[in-house]
């Protein structure tokens, strides 16, 4: 098998895709379609984003010092793209899109309701790169669908429909998992109860 050299560029695929609120009051809410972004800690739970200098979002979440990630689905794809390609100077993106805007539990720019994870989060300090500006923020709450968790109380998210960004498009997220974390090295034993559970599981939601 070959290898074909390119120059250096920014080739790390998939990545998440989300919608990124900020705006402390109505009139300044906005959304951004934010492809750069990850977790960087756990304790406390830290995230970031990276957005270009020249969008507007940019000068809202450096003036407020707060957003929120809200997860996107296959079902919220369109309004993920057109908040991407349009800018909330010339449009308001939550009435365009018909998303619907909810208070957060600590942040005072708006979670989107239609999402099925809302991160809330506080800005703790901004990287300056040449085209963009990194984002690092403390998670300070997090907001889950009700409808993904089950009556034990497990996040369901793998039924959420969740959606990546991959070379200029934008993909569903396969829903059999290939493996769990661990399962690489996991006893003979324990894999044969877990499938066993999980045997048990969908024989009950089959009743």
């Amino acid at each position: 098998m070959g290898k074909v050299l390119f120059k250096p560029g920014t080739m790390l695929n998939p990545v998440p895709v989300v919608l990124v609120s900020c705006g402390a009051v109505p009139e300044k809410w906005n959304l951004i379609t934010v492809a750069w972004t990850g977790i960087i800690n756990s304790e406390p739970p830290m995230a970031y984003i990276s957005v270009r200098k020249s969008r507007h979002s940019h000068a809202i979440i450096s003036e407020e010092g707060e957003f929120v990630i809200n997860l996107t689905t296959e079902k919220l794809v369109k309004q993920t793209d057109y908040c991407g390609v349009k800018s909330g100077r010339d449009v308001d993106k939550f009435k365009e899109m018909a998303l619907t805007p909810i208070k957060g539990e600590i942040v005072k720019c708006p979670l989107v309701e239609e999402s099925p994870v809302n991160l809330e989060c506080k800005v703790k300090e901004i990287l300056s790169f040449p085209s963009h500006d990194m984002f690092l923020a403390e998670i300070v709450a997090v907001h889950a669908e009700d409808s993904l968790i089950n009556e034990k109380g497990r996040f369901q998210l793998e039924k959420a429909g969740l959606i990546c960004y991959s070379h200029g498009e934008y993909f569903g997220i396969g829903k059999k998992p290939l493996g769990s974390f661990g399962y690489s090295i996991m006893k003979k034993k324990t894999q044969k109860r877990r499938n066993l559970e999980k045997a048990a599981s969908k024989y009950q939601k089959r009743r």
